[in-house]
C-alpha cells in the first residue's frame, strides 16, 4: 500500500507516517497509550488513593452482586507444585512411627501414581516438628513461624481433595473450576461479575515469582469471556507491562493522533462487524493508557516506609541457601516485593491478585528444597497478612494460600534416584488456607487418617472451594453463568456447595 501523505511540520519530532508505518507501528503492544484518554478526563496519580466509602450492600446492588459481600478484593498465594501438607499443615506423628514400612495394601491398591513404584515403596515420615499457633492453638510446621504468628486470622483446611493427579490439569483446576483448557479463571470470573473499583489499573493482575509457571498463561486466561478480563502480567523488572512507554523518538502529541486512529478504526470495524471482542481490544487500550499514569507511582516501593520494606523483607537476599527450584536467590526479593505490591493494588483497588510461585514440586531433595521455599514465602506472607489488617483492609481482602495437590505419605522411589528424599503427588488429601473477607480464623476445617491418605472428616473439593470464594463476593455460584456454544457454563462447573463452617 503506497501513500501520498507528508509530513506535518507541527509535530517536531514525528517522522512521515504512512498508512503501513501506522498499522505496524501503531499496533505494537500497549504503550503509548496515555494520551488518548487525556483529553476525555483528568487523571490524577495519588501516592495512596482512597477506597471507595460505599456500604457492602451498595456496592452489591452496584456491582450486579447476588447478595451483600464480605471480601471486595482477593490475593491469591498459589505455590505451584503440590505443597507438602505433611510437612507443613498436616502433623503425623504416627507416620513418623511407621517410618520405612509397607503400607496397607488398601492404600495402594487401587491409587494412582505419578511416579511412584507400589511394589517397593514405604512411609516417609517428615522430621519437620511442628508448634502450636495463637490463641486457637493452630498446629503448623515452625518452617512458617511468621505465618502462624497470624493463625488467629487463618481458617486451615485439612481435608481438600481433587482429581488431578498431574500439575497441569491440577493448575487448571484450581484456578478455572476444570481440567479442560479453555476455561476462564477465577479471577476473569470475579471481575466479569464485579468489575474493578480502579480506573488506572487493571481489574485482575497476576505476578510471578520463582520458575516459569508449568501451564504458562492458561491459568491466567479470559477463556470464553472478553478477554479484557484476562489476567494482566506484571513483570518483577523494568516496566510492569512491556512497551508501556512511549517508543523512542515519538513525541506525545504523534502517538496521540496514531492512537485515536486506531481507535476510530476499531469503532468503524466493531459496526461493520458487531464482534463484541473489538469493545475489549478498545477498553485494554483505553486502560493502557491510563495505565501510563498510574503504574510508575504504584510500582515505586521506595516511597514505602524502610520499616514496611524491611517487614516485608523487599531487600533480603538468600541467605547462603541454593536450589533449582524455587526460583533462585532471586526469588526472595521478587516474591517480597509482589506481597508488597499486592497490597498497594488492593488499595487502589485491583479485585484480583494471583501471586504464583513456582515450583514446590518436591520429588526429591524435599527436606533443603522445603527450608527454601518456606524461606522465600514465609515473612512476606506474614507481613501481608498483618499490614493489611493493621491497615483495616483485611476484613474485605480475601487472601488466599493454595496448591493443585499435596504430597503423598509414601517415599518417591522412582526409577534412577539413589535414594528416597521426596514425596510424589497426592490428589485425595491435602491442605489449603484462606483469610479476612468473611472467613472465620482460628479453625481447622476436616481432618485425614492417621497416615495422612485419606480424608476422614468434612471433606472439600476444588468446585467447593470456589463456591465458596464466589459467595463471599457475594457471588451465587449457581447464577453466576455465561452462554457459550449453547450451554450455560460457570466456575464450578456443575458441581461445588458454600463451605459454610468457614464464612464467618
Amino acid at each position: 500500500m503506497n501513500s501520498d501523505s507528508k509530513p506535518n511540520p507541527d509535530l517536531e519530532s514525528m517522522v512521515t507516517l504512512t498508512r503501513r508505518d501506522f498499522l505496524v507501528n501503531g499496533s505494537r503492544g500497549i504503550g503509548g497509550l496515555a494520551l488518548a484518554a487525556l483529553l476525555n478526563r483528568d487523571l490524577k496519580t495519588e501516592a495512596a488513593p482512597a477506597r471507595p466509602a460505599a456500604s457492602h450492600a451498595a456496592i452489591a446492588e452496584r456491582l450486579r452482586a447476588h447478595y451483600a459481600p464480605k471480601a471486595k478484593n482477593c490475593i491469591f498465594l498459589y505455590m505451584e507444585g503440590g505443597v507438602s501438607q505433611l510437612d507443613l499443615f498436616d502433623p503425623k506423628p504416627r507416620l513418623m512411627e511407621f517410618n520405612g514400612q509397607k503400607p496397607p495394601e488398601s492404600f495402594t491398591k487401587t491409587a494412582r501414581f505419578a511416579f511412584i513404584q507400589k511394589d517397593s515403596a514405604v512411609l516417609l515420615g517428615s522430621p519437620h516438628p511442628f508448634r502450636r499457633y495463637g490463641q486457637c492453638g493452630m498446629e503448623l510446621s515452625t518452617r512458617l513461624p511468621s505465618i502462624g504468628a497470624c493463625a488467629d486470622d487463618i481458617a486451615l483446611v485439612r481435608s481438600m481433595h481433587t482429581e488431578a493427579f498431574n500439575h497441569h490439569p491440577g493448575e487448571l483446576l484450581m484456578y478455572c473450576g476444570s481440567m479442560m483448557l479453555g476455561r476462564p479463571s477465577i479471577g476473569s470470573w470475579i471481575t466479569y461479575a464485579l468489575g474493578s473499583e480502579s480506573q488506572n489499573l487493571p481489574g485482575y493482575v497476576v505476578l510471578t515469582a520463582g520458575r516459569a509457571a508449568s501451564g504458562g498463561t492458561t491459568m491466567f486466561g479470559s477463556g470464553f469471556l472478553p478477554s479484557n478480563y484476562a489476567g494482566v502480567m506484571f513483570r518483577d523488572r523494568g516496566e510492569p507491562v512491556r512497551d508501556l512507554s512511549n517508543p523512542p523518538g515519538w513525541s506525545a502529541e504523534a502517538r496521540h493522533l496514531g492512537l485515536d486512529a486506531l481507535r476510530d478504526l476499531n469503532g468503524l470495524r466493531k459496526k461493520a462487524v458487531g464482534d463484541p471482542e473489538i469493545s475489549s481490544r478498545i477498553a485494554s487500550y483505553e486502560l493502557a493508557a491510563r495505565m501510563q499514569l498510574a503504574a510508575p507511582e504504584l510500582t515505586n516501593l521506595d516511597l514505602e516506609p524502610a520499616s514496611i520494606r524491611e517487614a516485608y523483607g523487599v531487600d533480603r537476599d538468600a541467605g547462603g541457601l541454593t536450589t533449582y527450584r524455587g526460583g533462585g536467590p532471586d526469588a526472595f526479593k521478587s516474591f517480597s516485593r509482589n506481597c508488597l505490591m499486592a497490597r498497594r493494588m488492593v488499595e487502589r483497588g485491583v479485585r484480583f491478585l494471583a501471586i504464583h510461585h513456582a515450583s514446590w514440586d518436591h520429588h526429591n531433595d524435599l527436606n533443603s528444597d522445603l527450608e527454601f521455599n518456606c524461606r522465600v514465602v514465609d515473612q512476606p506472607v506474614g507481613a501481608l497478612l498483618r499490614d493489611l489488617k493493621q491497615r483495616g483492609l483485611l476484613d474485605e481482602t480475601l487472601v488466599v494460600w493454595a496448591s493443585e495437590f499435596g504430597r503423598t505419605p509414601l517415599g518417591e522411589n522412582r526409577p534412577g534416584f539413589a535414594k528416597v528424599t521426596g514425596r510424589d503427588h497426592h490428589p485425595f488429601a491435602f491442605s489449603m488456607w484462606m483469610a479476612g473477607g468473611g472467613v472465620r480464623g482460628g479453625q481447622v476445617l476436616g481432618s485425614t487418617d492417621e497416615l495422612g491418605w485419606n480424608i476422614e472428616r468434612d471433606p472439600v473439593h476444588v468446585n467447593d472451594f470456589h463456591a465458596t470464594v464466589l459467595h463471599l463476593f457475594g457471588l451465587d455460584h449457581e447464577r453466576l453463568t455465561f452462554r457459550f456454544q449453547g450451554r450455560d457454563y460457570r466456575l464450578t462447573d456443575v458441581a461445588g456447595n458454600v463451605v459454610r463452617p468457614l464464612l464467618a
